[in-house]
This record gives C-alpha cells, sequence and structure tokens, in this order.
C-alpha cells in the first residue's frame, strides 16, 4: 500500500502518526519514521498491536481522548516496534478531522531528546552567567597585575646584590602567567569570522599538532565520513574548540593512548531551540581514565579541573566556541571510553 501524503505534515520535525477510529496506522510522517527506524510503507494499514510489542497504554490514551474529545498526554510510554529496540516517548493523542480522514493524530517526543534540549538551556544560561562573572573578573585582575608587574621591574633595577634577582624574577614570571590567562578568558568574546571549508581539514590541523605534541604515546585514529559537505564557519574557532578538547584528552591520559576523531551526518536536528535539516557530529574519543562522576555536570565550567596543574580554561573555551556557532558539546564518560560529541548546523 501506498502510504498518503500530507505536505503540511511531511515537513514537521515533530513525530507525527495519523490513525483511524479502528487503530489502524495510515500515514507517519519522516519524523516518524526516523525514530522508529521503519519505512512508513511497512507499518501503513496496520493495527496498533501488529505495529508495538506493547500497546496497551497507548491504547488506552487513545480510548481516552475519544470518549473525551480532547487531547490527551501519557507520559513516559514505553514504545517499542516489533524487532527494535525499546523507546521512552511522551505521547500526545488529540482526535482530528482532515480532508478525507477522520480519527486520531499522535504526536511522539523521545524522553531523551526533551531532557536533552532542557539540559542545553540549563548550560547554556549556567555558562553565560558563569562566563560574564569571569569576564568581570578578569578584567579586575588584569589592571593591578600590570602594576605589579611593572613595580617588580623598577624594583628589579634597583636591586644591587645579585642573589636577590631571583625573588623578583619569580614575581614577574607568575604574574606573566597570571596575565596569559586573563587573556585566555576573555579571548572568546570575538566575534567569529565566517567562512566555508571542510571539516576535516580542521581535523588533520589538530591531529598533525596533537602528534607533535606528544609523538611518543599519542596514536590518533580517523573515523571519517568523508561525503560531509563543506560548512560555514570560523575555521580558527573550531580548530581550537576541537584541539582544546583532544589536548585535554591526551593530557587525561598522561600522553599514553588512543584518541579516535569521528565524523557523521545527522538529520532534522533541533539546536538553541532551532531545528536544522542537517547538523555534523565530531565526536572525540579517548580510552583514558574517564571523568569522575563529581566533575561531569561541571566539566565545562570556568576554573574546574579534574587534573592537578590543570586550570579548567580549555572546555570552556571550546563549549564557547562551539555555543557561538549555535552548537552543543556533550559528555559521555567511562573508565576507558570517554566521548565528547559536538553537534553543529549545517545550514543549506
Amino acid at each position: 500500500m501506498t502510504p498518503p501524503r500530507y505536505p503540511g505534515l511531511d515537513a514537521l520535525a515533530t513525530t507525527v502518526v495519523l490513525l483511524d477510529a479502528s487503530h489502524v496506522v495510515r500515514y507517519m510522517n519522516p519524523a516518524a519514521e526516523n525514530l522508529l527506524a521503519v519505512g512508513a510503507k511497512t507499518i501503513v494499514g496496520s493495527t496498533l498491536d501488529r505495529v508495538f510489542s506493547e500497546p496497551e497504554l497507548m491504547i488506552s490514551a487513545l480510548n481516552y481522548a475519544r470518549e473525551n474529545n480532547c487531547s490527551y498526554t501519557q507520559h513516559e510510554l514505553p514504545l517499542m516496534v516489533h524487532g527494535h529496540s525499546r523507546l521512552e516517548v511522551s505521547c500526545t493523542v488529540t482526535p482530528v478531522e482532515i480532508t478525507g480522514f477522520e480519527g486520531f493524530l499522535m504526536e511522539l517526543t523521545p524522553l531523551h531528546q526533551q531532557l536533552r534540549i532542557a539540559r542545553e538551556e540549563r548550560l547554556m544560561d549556567q555558562s553565560a552567567q558563569t562566563r560574564e562573572l569571569i569576564r568581570n573578573l578578569a578584567h579586575e585582575i588584569k589592571n593591578p597585575l600590570g602594576a605589579l608587574r611593572g613595580a617588580a621591574q623598577l624594583l628589579d633595577r634597583e636591586l644591587e646584590r645579585p642573589e636577590l634577582h631571583e625573588y623578583t624574577q619569580v614575581i614577574m614570571k607568575e604574574a606573566d602567567r597570571l596575565q596569559s590567562l586573563m587573556d585566555r578568558l576573555l579571548t572568546p568574546h570575538r566575534l567569529p569570522q565566517l567562512q566555508q571549508f571542510n571539516v576535516h581539514e580542521a581535523l588533520e590541523r589538530v591531529r598533525s599538532l596533537l602528534l607533535a605534541e606528544f609523538p611518543e604515546g599519542i596514536t590518533v585514529q580517523r573515523d571519517y565520513d568523508v561525503s560531509l559537505p563543506s560548512f560555514t564557519a570560523d575555521r580558527e574557532q573550531i580548530i581550537q574548540a576541537l584541539l582544546n578538547i583532544a589536548r585535554n584528552a591526551a593530557q587525561a591520559m598522561q600522553g599514553r593512548g588512543m584518541i579516535t576523531l569521528r565524523t557523521r551526518i545527522t538529520r532534522r536536528v533541533t539546536l538553541a531551540k532551532k531545528t536544522y535539516r542537517l547538523g555534523l557530529m565530531i565526536q572525540i574519543i579517548d580510552n583514558g581514565p574517564g571523568v569522575p562522576d563529581d566533575l561531569k555536570d561541571r566539566i565545562f565550567f570556568p576554573l574546574v579541573s579534574g587534573r592537578e596543574g590543570g586550570h579548567g580554561v580549555g572546555l570552556t573555551i571550546a563549549q564557547t566556541f562551539i555555543t557561538q556557532h549555535h552548537g552543543t558539546i556533550e559528555l559521555e564518560s567511562r573508565p576507558g571510553n570517554t566521548c565528547f560529541s559536538i553537534l553543529l548546523p549545517i545550514d543549506p
């Protein structure tokens, strides 16, 4: 059976399924095909109990919506198409009358997507507030820091005993180190300089820099989707973000281990409350000890580091650059497998 087409529903990023009064699937849009990992031709014309392994809750929602002639939402609904993996979704059922059709419109929203969007919004708010605080603090520190170094220089010139120069040199070197840290905290606020390039050029640059910095113990493995199109971004900011994440992985492994650079295409992604037809997924994976559980929710905050002697600035800058490009970074970590996933929109 050739499924009917509803152009207005086809274009939606929301998962939509139409059912008739007998609970027979009459239509599903492309977003539903992606979510359920099955083609419309396979499902259309089948009843719910022939499509899903556990349809009881869904049928109860349909019956309630029909009896009360209203929309009804069933939260945390387990959903499993025969032969496919189990999903947890939020299911909203609404009685509808569309030209030539009377039945139910069913919207399915995967809970992991809702949680990801909520987490993304929360992290963006927290990150923006923290960056502004750190930026103001850095400005306040820079002025007295310059005066401190200048005074140490003048004092160094006046000292007559050579052994005392060591102390003024310590003051100046530490002032320079703090000045460098302040500059790094302030750097991300430059606006992106957009140009078109291929992400694999950026990853190859990151790979060469990593191998130069850790020539003995780090192995870098490529897993590229060579069909990826070019996209528009600030090339240097993207390189810096990827390098900061990869370098952080290498340092966490103390310069010995494997890092995998992976690229993939994703479809119909929602980033910063906007839906894009195509997205670019970049994953940086290492086989190191993993991120401690108590740091996972704070790993992108400024001055938070799980490494002794670390400044906790590199990942903050990486997140800032990716956020400026309307993208997100997600972390999944366990001992032996830590994966930073960067998702960026490809705007056609």
